[in-house]
């Protein structure tokens, strides 16, 4: 079956790998905040989502992008519609990609690339769902509520270092919007998941 998830996925690799050698494509949909500033180019909040600094940077996303966005799908599909993954995700590349363009709208020299802060919006909006799942973070399992606490963390603690060329503002923005978004669209999961967390089912991903 051809779901929005595969759609995004073969969208973003085909792009992706067309930039790897095409520097225009590049400079035309990444992230640069000065460009939007000058030239009102926004789209480019999104469409930086759809090239990789490197292939192991779009295979890692594309992977956790496969795995949890198959599950977060038809959850979205049968509360708001099957265009409703398609809109969370596309949401997600703009809101994780806004403070980065707030914080740096004129610095000319700034850009940023990569769909990370969309897969961390589906990433913790499945961990709202299964927060006791086993997540497997190089090869060492974890329960994704562990998981998530962690990521956080050091998303917020490297965010505030600034100390290397990875942006974390997206990472820690996006898995803030994917939790958000879920509550809006279904409030019923905060009490399901304050409710699991008490009640702990460990669990694989299926």
């Amino acid at each position: 079956m051809l779901t929005a998830n595969f759609i995004i996925i073969a969208l973003t690799c085909g792009i992706s790998f067309m930039a790897f050698s095409n520097a225009q494509l590049i400079d035309r949909l990444i992230l640069w905040p000065a460009a939007i500033t000058r030239g009102k180019e926004y789209w480019r909040l999104a469409t930086c989502g759809l090239i990789h600094a490197d292939p192991q940077h779009l295979i890692f996303n594309m992977i956790t992008l496969y795995f949890f966005g198959r599950l977060v799908e038809p959850y979205l599909a049968s509360r708001i519609g099957e265009f409703g993954y398609a809109v969370f995700y596309v949401g997600g590349l703009v809101v994780s990609s806004l403070p980065s363009y707030l914080n740096h709208r004129t610095d000319p020299g700034y850009r940023s690339l990569g769909a990370s802060g969309a897969v961390s919006a589906v990433l913790f909006a499945f961990i709202v769902l299964q927060p006791w799942a086993t997540i497997y973070v190089f090869v060492i399992p974890i329960p994704a509520v562990i998981y998530a606490v962690l990521y956080l963390a050091y998303t917020f603690y490297m965010d505030r270092q600034a100390s290397d060329r990875i942006n974390h503002s997206a990472h820690l923005w996006g898995a803030v919007y994917g939790m958000l978004f879920l509550i809006v669209v279904e409030p019923s999961v905060l009490p399901a998941f304050f409710e699991a967390l008490v009640h702990p089912r460990f669990s694989r991903i299926g």
